[in-house]
């Protein structure tokens, strides 16, 4: 099976999944050396959902992702545009409701969702901006978004390093593991062309969600960005088809004279490595009562 190129051709990416889609995880495991379980768990704790609340789960292939949410009582839907995936996840987890459907034009309808997510699955998107919108349009007022992405590793010789252990160990190694391994060949072309934190904060900030934030994990290896619907306005849907920012988005003026910077100013940027920090966007740590904290023990994962 021809890997997939970097123009990410819908088709060509979803064949892709669908040829690896059975070892999918197991590879995962492997090449991260483990630390795809901590990534997950720290997207589940971003995410913050409450039991009952509906959740959107974008990429989320066999359902690795969604199931910590449905176990903590969040109505969670896992979606795919990868049909081999799904079927593997379908097998594998019965009870959740696998969903196909393509991240720039979402089967779903406007406000619909509490929260959106998605893992190591915007890289793979042909339009990101349009698929940035199309999640803003079914997050309600109010509502998150949580993107866990591969990034840029923030300490300079650390991220040549990795930059050498992508291009030159990680295809022999998923050759060991993987009976498609050209598919991560294009794995690690696909996160050297991908922007770093701050890139991707614009992007995310562009697409008009608000208050725009994000944490680096394992060195900036990965990055959670986090971002809110705005409460005060509706999506909008121009001749484009993409989401646009309320008018009420720019800087005001006030009776002093000074100006104040709007709810979704510049990114923050988080460099905490791989535990939390007093400036995170989001909570980090909760008391032992909290419905977060429930939801992070439940959420561990497999393995």
């Amino acid at each position: 099976m021809p890997r997939a190129s970097l123009e990410k051709h819908p088709h060509e990416v979803a064949a892709m999944f669908d040829g690896v889609a059975r070892r999918y995880d197991l590879t995962n495991d492997v090449l991260s050396l483990g630390q795809d379980r901590r990534w997950r768990t720290a997207t589940i704790a971003a995410v913050g959902a409450l039991p009952g609340q509906r959740v959107l789960d974008l990429a989320a292939g066999t359902g690795t992702s969604s199931e910590p949410f449905e176990a903590a009582g969040v109505r969670v839907v896992p979606c795919d545009f990868s049909v081999g995936m799904l079927q593997v996840g379908k097998d594998r987890r019965p009870s959740l409701p696998f969903t196909a459907g393509d991240a720039t034009r979402l089967p779903f309808a406007d406000e619909s969702f509490d929260a959106v997510t998605i893992s190591f699955g915007l890289r793979n998107v042909v339009d990101t901006p349009a698929a940035l919108a199309e999640m803003l349009r079914v997050t309600r007022p109010g509502g998150r978004l949580v993107v866990c992405e591969f990034s840029r590793p923030t300490w300079a010789p650390f991220r040549t390093l990795y930059t050498e252990y992508l291009m030159r160990a990680l295809p022999p190694v998923a050759r060991a593991v993987s009976t498609e391994p050209d598919a991560y060949v294009y794995l690690a072309e696909s996160i050297r062309a991908w922007p770093d934190q701050r890139g991707l904060a614009a992007i995310i900030r562009g697409a008009g969600w608000s208050a725009v934030g994000y944490r680096n994990l394992s060195g900036g290896i990965v990055a959670l960005h986090r971002a809110t619907r705005p409460a005060d306005g509706r999506a909008t849907r121009p001749a484009d088809g993409r989401a646009t920012r309320p008018a009420d988005g720019r800087a005001t003026r006030p009776a002093d004279g000074r100006a104040t910077r709007p709810a979704d100013g510049p990114a923050t940027p988080q460099s905490d490595g791989d535990g939390t920090s007093p400036r995170a966007p989001w909570p980090t740590s909760t008391t032992p009562d909290s419905p977060r904290r429930r939801l992070g023990r439940s959420s561990r994962p497999e393995g």
